[in-house]
């Protein structure tokens, strides 16, 4: 296991309880103490934790992972998840795309969808035409990043201030691009949702931006593993109201399902 992928399991360790030990985080990563000893340390030194007698604990009560260390979560899941996703649009679909690991892989689904041969009813090749397959438009920096290079996508990035932990542009200038803008299907990843409160995200900005999404969308499609379902945060985007489909992972809990088909939502899983 690489240090990166130690780093990983550490903080979504920490991240579900809340504190972790040295000699069981040891156990469940098949390493020695000394090891998680010192991965704990580089990470108090980026003030990713508080180092504590024998462990260490989460800096505060909503613990959010930067992205770049969320990555490696689920990845299957997402991936299956994007594919999923991609499938359901249509040639000439304006897609907004907010920020997160799995509208990353949505992003790079679309990406090789509109790379890829059309659906066999005599369309061209996307690679034989110089018109765009699909619009993407996003506040993250690191999607406008991937599709940007891609000539059968074309991008649009909002303004604002970037968040350093999940590269995602907030704030009235954010606000200001999205109010001028009309979406055929906004895509959204987030860290929880409840059949009851809807669908939650850990800071407030990226939540107001994320809700705007939805309001300029004639669908709402939401994106997440199971994981996050029946999970709440800090911060609420919108009820369940605003979402036409959710496509998750069979590890969906009991009982959610018909949860979510009462509210109204479409549950697609993989």
């Amino acid at each position: 296991m690489s240090k990166h992928e130690r780093w990983s399991e550490l903080l979504e360790l920490l991240a579900g309880a809340g504190r972790i030990d040295v000699d069981d985080a040891a156990t469940a990563l098949g390493v020695s103490a000394a090891t998680i000893r010192r991965d704990l340390d580089e990470l108090a030194g980026q003030q990713m934790l508080v180092r504590t007698r024998g462990g260490a604990v989460a800096h505060g009560v909503s613990y959010e992972l930067p992205l770049r260390y969320k990555s490696s979560r689920h990845a299957s899941e997402k991936q299956r998840i994007a594919t999923a996703v991609a499938e359901m649009l249509t040639d000439g679909d304006v897609v907004g795309l907010n920020g997160g690991t799995t509208t990353t892989e949505v992003a790079r689904a679309l990406a090789l969808r509109a790379g890829g041969s059309r659906d066999g009813r005599g369309r061209r090749d996307a690679a034989e035409t110089s018109a765009p397959v699909f619009t993407v438009v996003t506040n993250a920096l690191n999607i406008a990043g991937e599709l940007a290079v891609r000539p059968q996508v074309k991008i649009v990035v909002t303004g604002g201030v970037a968040r350093p932990q999940t590269y995602e542009l907030v704030g009235p200038l954010t606000a200001g691009v999205l109010n001028e803008v009309v979406l055929d299907v906004a895509v959204l990843g987030v860290d929880g949702v409840d059949p009851e409160l809807g669908l939650m995200t850990h800071h407030e900005d990226e939540a107001g931006i994320s809700r705007l999404f939805a309001e300029r969308a004639r669908r709402v499609i939401v994106v997440t593993d199971a994981s996050k379902m029946g999970r709440r945060a800090f911060a609420r985007i919108c009820g369940l109201d605003r979402v036409d489909v959710l496509v998750t992972d069979a590890g969906l809990p009991s009982g959610m399902t018909a949860r979510l088909t009462e509210a109204g939502v479409k549950v697609h899983t993989v």
